[in-house]
């Protein structure tokens, strides 16, 4: 093939020069090793004399052939054998030289024979002719007298084979095919992360730090000048303002310290495919290799929280985009309410139809009310046919479970008079049958009791309650309302009463629910222990590494949430994050914005800038959780941060170097500080869990940079099946007594004595060296329902400036924190102890005017040029500042406003309030209450605030 694309004619005019002695053959030559020049022309015993008696441009040509596999000889020969110790026969490249014999075969079989047979000289001699006559050989030719070959332009002007490599690759090419061989064999495979940072350019956050540091100065001397110049005729008055305008100053800086590094980051879910889904040598079937996840939804009250919203909860988590054999759903009903129970179940009846619709036409959001209350068209981007006569079945299914879930207080009520009724009758017949044929003078007392539909008594809190079923009394209860799914996907069919789900998977993600054991005398410590509750029951029913934690109307927006999430904690280095933290969208929000729902100051801006140092605090909902981490253990690597301003960074001592033994071959029970947290309670099979969820939990070691990792395919194993065993230990670790004597609550798990245990949670997990991140997906992870009314919303702020007046004056105030948390993240934290006393100095600086006025006298006696140019700098640094952190954080400025305008003024009762309480609670342990009046929702936005102690 490399002789018959080069030999072209050069022009046909050439042909008319007469001469008559003959041209000679081309000459076609290869260089060897050793330097010799080597013939493979096979033709030179041609006799053209007669054929090309005036072709004087082929004289004397000798072209130098490349040592490509097309271009070696046929076989060994006497006069032009291959110089050098190894022959092509024996090449490292195996078949190409068999490839080569067998293409040589042909050719000869095709031309007639061998070469040297003179019944074939004529086929040959055409075959010479036809690569004369083609068109562009005498510029190649003419380039090949200097020896100089052009490898580029031969591959293209004749369509050779460009062979082995990861240019390019033919898959019908007999490349590789007898050793197995593929293109992605010869592509580099550096280690692919699964996340990335995004920093903030320069030219925004250079200007903003610049404006900080120009701020902090001009506030040293205005501070000073202020102090330096009292008003001797209000001295009182002065002083009152000075001490305001320092704790402003002070509560300014502390605000600004944490920001000054913020980062966005960005995930590659294709990577996460690529790593853990996709079939290779440590997992030929495919079969996905991430870690469980166990999703925790919270509920205590079914009248506060509707059983609905719950239910679209429930079912957003089944229908993830996720394994469904490594996902399970649990629901907390800390009430004990029948109600939610058979709300649920329901739930899971409606969503072995509503999972399969999601799976096959890709539906997003996959909480049916969300879904069908969208103003966009829902035939977008949807390609079946089928779509919109599916659409229009699963809308009527979700209308009759919506009547089901409406209707189920009158049916439970109708279904427990019935079977009370027929209760009574019994025992007024057994009186009778007792007292000869007539009823006992005091009557016969039948409890009325909670029936559920198998015709037995609720466990739970009743309609009516009574001993052993009130709110704060009652049985643990656990209820596994769907069981673990077949570890292989189960593909349904066509049914005339359902769907066509011909190829689609129907399998469901395990569901609980749960109700822990209350009893009277026992301080039950609210959310937070039935979180801890939680966390170990689903320890021994499923075992998920990592725990994702959702309020009961906080559904999933983003079907890809949960994979979001796992790429931060199976990317290198994920091994010390202890928790995802996820902003809070809300939806149903007035156009204004009244009351700051949003609040993207915090979620957009202050969270962000967290995200550069340790990471963002924990808000509560909306968190994956590493569930090791929750268990009070310390991160397998860690730094401890010295000197007056944390600048001196070293390692952390006795945390073992993951570097000096292999962790794969490292047994389970052996971790530098497994033992450390002892009390964990009396349950066996609680305590072996612990182990093997931190090693599941681990990152995948497929690169010698991953540390702490676990081998590809250590998690393809089903799940066994849950035996009677296993839920009754799982019924007796969520039992009222198990926590005693143990340290739940205060090293393990969610953390006791705060209304905001959240905050206080997280900042444990920081202050034994965890990091933390925040994860703002392109399209909204979750989504909830935020207050509607200025009271609501105003109770929501006063529970947490109680939380926070609580911190600080707890053993949990960033003053006592460690030297594994950074300086500037517990100055955050400290910022989040003080800010509810600001509302102290607001209200009182605001106040000034009036005694000022009252008194005859004035702060200032004169208003300069100082104070004035002082007003004019703050205000242009401000208003320049928040426009910087606008840009920065990636948010809107009307949004911005909304949101800074609230917290100057809507805030202010609030936090008064809050202080107040918390003060006189934790000095005095005096309990006061507040009435927070304000107009009704949606009336003018000059409502009322108003804290009246009570």
């Amino acid at each position: 093939m490399a002789t018959s694309s080069r030999s072209k004619d050069k022009s046909l005019s050439s042909q008319s020069s007469s001469t008559s002695r003959p041209p000679q053959a081309v000459k076609y030559t290869r260089r060897t090793p050793s330097g010799r020049i080597m013939s493979l022309s096979r033709d030179d015993d041609l006799d053209m004399s007669n054929e090309f008696s005036g072709q004087n441009d082929y004289i004397n040509y000798t072209v130098m052939m490349p040592p490509t596999p097309d271009n070696q000889p046929a076989g060994p020969s006497s006069d032009n054998k291959p110089d050098g110790p190894s022959s092509y026969t024996t090449s490292r490249f195996g078949s190409e030289s068999q490839r080569m014999s067998r293409r040589i075969g042909e050719e000869e079989d095709n031309y007639g024979g061998n070469g040297d047979s003179g019944g074939n000289y004529g086929s040959k001699l055409e075959r010479r002719m036809s690569i004369m006559r083609s068109s562009n050989n005498k510029s190649m030719l003419l380039r090949s007298q200097t020896q100089d070959f052009d490898h580029n332009r031969w591959l293209f002007e004749t369509k050779g084979t460009y062979g082995v490599g990861n240019a390019y690759w033919s898959e019908g090419d007999s490349y590789g095919s007898d050793t197995g061989l593929s293109m992605s064999d010869f592509m580099d495979k550096p280690w692919k992360p699964l996340t990335r940072k995004i920093k903030v350019p320069a030219a925004i956050l250079s200007p903003y730090r610049v404006l900080v540091a120009i701020r902090m100065v001009v506030l040293a001397f205005f501070l000073a000048w202020r102090v330096q110049n009292p008003n001797r005729e209000a001295m009182w008055l002065w002083g009152i303002s000075i001490v305001c305008e320092i704790w402003f100053a002070f509560s300014w800086l502390l605000d600004m310290l944490p920001k000054l590094n913020p980062i966005n980051r960005a995930t590659d879910l294709a990577a996460l495919r690529d790593k853990f889904e996709k079939p290779s040598p440590s997992n030929p079937t495919g079969r996905s290799d991430l870690p469980g996840v166990d999703v925790f939804v919270s509920t205590a009250d079914p009248e506060k929280e509707p059983p609905l919203v719950t239910a679209n909860t429930i079912l957003s988590i089944l229908a993830v985009d996720y394994p469904v054999e490594k996902i399970s759903g649990y629901i907390s009903d800390d009430g004990g309410s029948i109600l939610t129970f058979e709300a649920m179940a329901e739930a899971i009846r409606f969503a072995e139809v509503w999972v399969p619709f999601c799976r096959k036409h890709n539906i997003e959001p996959r909480n049916p009310d969300s879904y069908f209350n969208l103003k966009t068209d829902p035939t977008k981007n949807k390609k079946r046919p089928d779509f919109v006569k599916d659409r229009r079945w699963i809308k009527r299914e979700y209308d009759e479970f919506k009547v089901r879930i409406n209707g189920l207080p009158e049916v439970i009520r109708r279904r427990s008079e019935s079977y009370n009724k027929k209760e009574e009758r019994k025992e007024k017949t057994l009186a009778r049958e007792k007292n000869s044929g007539a009823l006992p003078p005091e009557g016969v007392n039948v409890p009325k009791a909670t029936w559920m539909a198998d015709g037995t008594h609720w466990p739970g809190t009743w309609i009516n309650p009574t001993a052993d079923h009130a709110k704060g009394d009652h049985a643990g209860i656990l209820q596994i309302m769907s069981k673990v799914p077949e570890s292989d996907p189960v593909m349904g069919h066509l049914d005339e009463k359902k769907l066509d789900f011909t190829g689609v998977d129907i399998r469901i993600p395990m569901f609980a629910y749960v109700s822990r054991e209350k009893r009277p005398g026992y301080d039950h410590n609210k959310k937070a222990g039935a979180m801890n509750a939680m966390v170990r029951a689903s320890a021994i029913l499923s075992n998920g590494p990592f725990i994702l934690n959702l309020d009961c109307d906080h559904y999933i927006y983003n079907s890809l949430a949960i994979r979001e999430g796992m790429c931060f904690m199976m990317d290198r280095g994920g091994d010390r994050i202890c928790y995802i933290q996820f902003p809070q969208r809300f939806e149903g929000i007035d156009p204004s914005d009244r009351y700051a729902n949003h609040n993207t100051v915090f979620f957009d801006g202050s969270m962000r800038a967290l995200d550069g140092l340790q990471g963002p605090v924990y808000v509560g909902t909306g968190c994956m959780f590493r569930r090791y981490a929750l268990y009070g253990f310390l991160p397998p690597r860690a730094n401890e941060y010295s000197g007056m301003f944390g600048q001196v960074k070293a390692k952390a001592p006795h945390i073992r170097s993951q570097s000096d033994e292999d962790s794969e071959t490292q047994p389970l029970t052996d971790h530098p500080d497994l033992n450390l947290p002892k009390k964990f309670g009396n349950s066996a099979m609680f305590n072996e869990s612990i182990a093997i969820a931190e090693y599941q939990g681990r990152p995948l070691a497929d690169h010698a940079s991953v540390r702490n990792g676990r081998p590809p395919g250590a998690l393809l194993m089903p799940r066994p099946p849950l035996d009677a065993p296993t839920v009754a230990e799982a019924v007796a670790v969520i039992s009222c007594w198990y926590e005693d004597k143990t340290e739940w609550g205060e090293k393990i798990g969610w953390i006791y004595g705060s209304v905001t245990e959240d905050v206080v949670t997280g900042y444990r997990m920081h202050n034994r060296g965890w990091r933390s991140v925040y994860c703002v997906t392109k399209r909204d992870a979750f989504r909830g329902t935020a207050p509607i009314n200025l009271t609501d919303r105003l109770h929501q702020v006063l529970r947490w400036a109680t939380g926070s007046v609580e911190i600080f004056f707890s053993k949990n105030n960033a003053f006592l924190a460690s030297r594994r948390i950074k300086f500037r993240q517990r100055i955050a934290y400290l910022n989040v102890g003080i800010y509810p006393f600001t509302s102290f100095f607001l209200v009182a600086y605001c106040f000034l005017p009036a005694l000022s006025l009252m008194s005859g006298h004035f702060i200032v006696s004169s208003l300069n040029v100082a104070f004035l140019s002082y007003l004019l700098l703050i205000t242009i640094t401000l208003t320049l500042l928040s426009l910087l952190e606008v840009k920065w954080s990636g948010i809107g400025l009307e949004e911005w406003w909304r949101n800074e305008q609230f917290w100057v003024i809507g805030g202010t009762s609030a936090h008064f309030a809050a202080v107040l309480q918390g003060l006189l609670k934790v000095i005095a342990g005096i309990e006061i209450s507040f009435t927070l009046t304000s107009k009704s929702a949606g009336e003018d936005e000059d409502d009322i605030f108003a804290a009246i102690c009570g």
